[in-house]
């Protein structure tokens, strides 16, 4: 029997909104129990700090003019998760923890993708050995560090026994696809879709004291300007055709083509557009299975936004089954927190963590950097 790792999975979403933290007892392969789980909102002022230095960061050269209000700001997200640590796992001996940070800056066509998190410091605060950085080994072998969950989608896909062809639709600020069609990990195909939360949450952001559309209630009572989502629609495609990239940051995307419209116009607008993208992306990447009925699991914030779910489904082929994670007993709300737990382990055994059909590596590989108390 391959030994099992008690491991604290930690992870910041693309919404910048707080940490997921779910303690995993795993082999890394096919076995895996959650032990705990709990979400950690960032305060007003960590919140706000981050989105504000995040709309700032926009390139290689902002990095450097912004180092050292980045490097306090790591230092403040960093403490955040330390504290985060002591509470979760109280009482509890772990192994490791799978550190993911926080995504400040991801572009593919640099070969960079940034997580503001300090290993060394977190390793010293809670005094157990840190797993952190995993993109940085998948990029150096010539992929776009992102996505990395697929091959623990693949696990939970494999563990609830659905018939394959079979995806997890996860939707955070950014959505992404995987899509399982055998239980061979080079059969595993995953891409980044387009916006997920991240638009919808800007705009309600810059027009209430809200941080986001609660189940969609608000875009739900305003009217989608079609003309302003069609010339958005096109300006889109012409843009992201030239880049044909797997991976997307948030900073790929902006709210602008929605200005003058009201707070509900404006909501229902960029929800029509995100969900437009997702389900054109669902539709392509799901082609070559023809008619076959095929399962998605839908998890991450997103899946709340009853209204933008709707639309998504709409615009999907009529043979896809649309599925919440908890039709299935999967919380949508850790997965990507238990995936970087179970990747974690897969580090310290020397496991691939991503490959060609995910990231666009040469070769599958493994990643993350290990610091030991």
């Amino acid at each position: 029997m391959s030994k099992e790792y008690t491991c604290l999975g930690m992870m910041s979403g693309t919404s910048g909104d707080g940490v997921d933290a779910s303690i995993i007892r795993s082999n890394g392969l096919n076995e895996l129990t959650i032990l705990r789980e709990k979400y950690y909102e960032y305060d007003e002022k960590l919140f706000y700090k981050f989105h504000n230095l995040k709309k700032k960061i926009n390139s290689l050269k902002d990095l450097k003019t912004f180092s050292s209000e980045i490097k306090k700001l790591e230092n403040d997200i960093t403490i955040f998760h330390a504290k985060a640590v002591k509470d979760i796992s109280a009482g509890l001996n772990l192994d490791l923890i799978g550190f993911h940070g926080q995504t400040l800056y991801h572009n593919p066509e640099e070969k960079i993708s940034l997580q503001l998190g300090n290993g060394n410091l977190l390793s010293q605060l809670s005094k157990k050995k840190i797993i952190f950085n995993f993109r940085k080994n998948d990029i150096l072998n010539g992929g776009e560090g992102a996505p990395l969950t697929p091959i623990f989608h693949k696990h939970l896909i494999k563990s609830k026994k659905i018939e394959l062809p079979a995806c997890i639709l996860n939707i955070g600020g950014i959505s992404n696809l995987t899509v399982v069609g055998n239980m061979n990990d080079h059969e595993i195909l995953s891409q980044d879709l387009g916006p997920g939360n991240c638009l919808i949450n800007s705009w309600i952001q810059n027009n209430t004291n809200k941080k986001f559309d609660f189940g969609g209630e608000i875009s739900s009572r305003g009217k989608v300007n079609e003309i302003i989502l069609e010339q958005a629609l096109e300006i889109y495609e012409s843009n992201f055709k030239k880049k044909n990239n797997i991976s997307l940051d948030t900073n790929d995307f902006d709210i602008s083509f929605a200005r003058g419209l009201s707070l509900e116009d404006g909501a229902a607008t960029l929800t029509a557009f995100s969900a437009k993208i997702i389900s054109t992306k669902i539709n392509f990447l799901l082609n070559k299975h023809g008619k076959k009925i095929i399962k998605i699991i839908i998890c991450g914030g997103g899946r709340k936004n009853t209204n933008l779910v709707k639309q998504i489904k709409l615009n999907s082929k009529k043979n896809i089954s649309f599925y919440n994670s908890e039709d299935l007993e999967l919380n949508g709300d850790f997965i990507e927190s238990q995936a970087f737990g179970y990747i974690a382990i897969r580090s310290v055994l020397s496991l691939p963590i991503s490959f060609p059909s995910t990231t666009g590596c040469n070769a599958p590989c493994s990643g993350g950097e290990a610091i030991d108390f």
